[in-house]
């Protein structure tokens, strides 16, 4: 159970990684903003997976299971409300004027 976490860390806190990188490497802000969004989403819930079976793998009390429950809510929240973020930023950017990047436009 050890290896499934400590991958599951790995894999979380590569994906934190490749947002960073897609943060400071993409040409716009519509290309950060989908990076950023959907790769701290996939790697905020890999490592509260951890989390959970961490938890769960001490003993399985009243306390841990609670614990569990709770992140597990946390973690659907998280699911719900970062894509449905990312869509209210994306749409107030295109109506305050912010024009997408296309190919050929010169890099900021």
């Amino acid at each position: 159970m050890s290896v499934v976490i400590t991958i599951l860390l790995l894999a979380g806190v590569f994906f934190f990684a490749v947002a960073v990188i897609g943060i400071l490497r993409l040409p716009d802000f519509y290309t950060r903003l989908h990076a950023a969004s959907k790769c701290d989403t996939l790697g905020l819930m890999l490592i509260l997976l951890a989390i959970i079976l961490y938890t769960l793998q001490q003993d399985l009390s009243f306390g841990n299971i609670l614990v569990s429950l709770k992140l597990l809510a946390i973690l659907g929240f998280v699911f719900v409300a970062s894509p449905t973020a990312a869509n209210a930023i994306t749409e107030s950017a295109l109506i305050n004027g912010i024009e997408p990047w296309k190919k050929g436009d010169k890099l900021p």
